[in-house]
């Protein structure tokens, strides 16, 4: 805007400009690196520059990169990736196992390598490779043709969201009303600014924090009725294990849902990327295609469903690379061949990200000479994972005036936090949210960055802030204490 001035043009002789582009980009909010994050960002380059703070060291909080927050990535994985970058080394480098090796000639000899576009999608061995995993998971069979890779799972949500958009609401339905989508809330904002972006409706269901975070049958009864009228809901999205909430969901409630998609002809969009990342005692993770299987035929004949996987999380934690996969279950043959014809004009997923994600799926056997360190490796990190869920639910509930679910599954603690109503007025006489209020200064005077639970959907009258589990044990540690010493000090201010 600056540069435009300081030329004598106005924006709107500018060919793209804000009355020229998609105008639904224009209310798009997206909490996990919003404002908060920008100012922590500026925070940080003070820091670096030596400017004085009351802290020494900022501390992200904020979002799910694994590596960023100094876990250690899996040596299988980037071993086999690296050899794939510079197959040179696989005859000339006798450092890498013998299964590494094996793993990247497969890949390579099929197609993988990084010079080469892979089919729309996805490589047909790494396919092959997601429909064992799925099979060995869930007991049932699965058809390669049915799994669809992508430029990790987000890209394919945005595709398969895109499928149901309508640039005007008149042409979406005889009625002239919008397409809905049923989001838990708290919600992962890539859904609700996706929706927003395609010109679809948001429908809130609450997920039940009485509960742990669970899912309801009588809400979503109650979302979807209110929805009626105001739009005509299509699509069901279930964050399982949740983000940012943490929750794992228990069968007999993914079975309920399942039924609820069936009545009402709903299309189940299952966010499964957090899968391998199930800490609590008694918790343990169902996918929605083994529940839909075990409900026999009447269902697993006819309901619609994706299923999503993504590199980024579990033990793996890959998020540069980008690699994830989509399993579509009982597509008719036109949705079918629509979305493929979408696809296509993406060209292809990240061949790095089909590669990494191969090697998550088809890690190595009990015979092979890498598997003792891959099975080491990966039980720290799950292992860590675990006692920092343990941590962050403990200390949470052990400070007064905030409340935590256990950390089941996911790597994120979701507190409610109660807030004086002075402090509650004088946010809004800033125009700001209250729980944003107290995660600005939470940074500002403990360089601890979280992201605020109206980022996320909460219920009206209540606060809540997501914060990762990821930090190193000791520097989790750390934070925890730093929470103790904020919390009661800053409410008291208001009180």
């Amino acid at each position: 805007r600056c540069s435009n001035l300081q030329s004598g043009m106005d924006d709107s002789e500018f060919v793209l400009n804000q009355s020229s582009i998609n105008p639904y980009i224009l209310n798009i909010e997206y909490a996990v690196r919003g404002p908060i994050v920008a100012n922590a960002q500026r925070i940080q380059s003070e820091l670096d520059a030596g400017i004085p703070k009351p802290f020494t060291e900022l501390i992200w909080c904020n979002i799910g990169d694994c590596h960023a927050m100094g876990q250690k990535p899996i040596s299988f994985l980037r071993q086999v990736v690296a050899l794939i970058v510079d197959p040179s080394l696989i005859e000339s480098d006798s450092h890498y196992p013998a299964d590494v090796k094996q793993r990247a000639r497969r890949i390579l000899d099929n197609g993988g390598g990084l010079q080469y576009s892979s089919e729309m999608l996805g490589l047909p061995v790494i396919r092959q490779d997601c429909a064992n995993y799925i099979q060995d998971r869930d007991g049932v069979p699965c058809n390669p043709d049915s799994v669809i890779l992508s430029t990790g799972a987000g890209e394919m949500i945005k595709e398969l969201l895109q499928v149901f958009a309508r640039l005007q609401p008149s042409a979406s339905t005889v009625n002239g009303l919008q397409y809905g989508v049923m989001i838990p809330i708290p919600q992962y904002p890539m859904y609700s600014a996706s929706i927003t972006q395609y010109n679809l409706q948001s429908v809130h269901y609450y997920l039940d924090e009485s509960d742990n975070w669970s899912l309801d049958l009588s809400e979503l009864r109650r979302a979807y009725d209110e929805a009626v009228g105001k739009c005509e809901p299509r699509v069901l999205v279930v964050i399982n294990p949740g983000n940012p909430t943490g929750q794992v969901l228990r069968k007999e409630v993914i079975e309920d849902v399942v039924r609820f998609a069936k009545e009402k002809n709903l299309f189940i969009l299952a966010d499964e990327v957090y899968q391998h990342n199930v800490y609590a005692e008694g918790a343990k993770f169902y996918s929605f295609k083994r529940v839909l299987h075990r409900l026999g035929p009447e269902f697993s004949t006819t309901v619609q469903l994706a299923s999503l996987m993504s590199a980024s999380k579990g033990y793996a934690g890959e998020c540069g690379f980008r690699g994830g996969y989509c399993e579509l279950l009982n597509p008719d043959a036109r949705l079918q061949s629509l979305l493929y014809r979408q696809l296509a004009n993406r060209g292809c997923p990240s061949v790095a990200g089909q590669a990494i994600l191969d090697v998550i799926v088809n890690p190595p056997k009990p015979d092979e000479p890498s598997f003792a360190e891959h099975e080491r490796e990966k039980s720290q990190v799950l292992g860590d994972l675990k006692l920092k869920a343990q941590m962050a639910t403990e200390t949470f509930n052990s400070i007064p005036g905030m409340r935590c679910n256990p950390v089941q599954g996911a790597m994120y603690a979701f507190p409610s936090i109660e807030l004086p109503p002075k402090l509650i007025e004088e946010a809004k006489a800033k125009g700001m949210q209250p729980d944003a209020m107290y995660c600005t200064a939470l940074l500002e005077e403990k360089g601890v960055c979280v992201v605020p639970g109206s980022g996320f959907g909460q219920r009206p009258g209540t606060y809540h802030f997501r914060m990762t589990i990821l930090p190193p044990v000791d520097k989790l540690r750390q934070v925890m204490e730093q929470f103790r010493d904020f919390h009661q000090s800053f409410v008291n201010r208001f009180s």
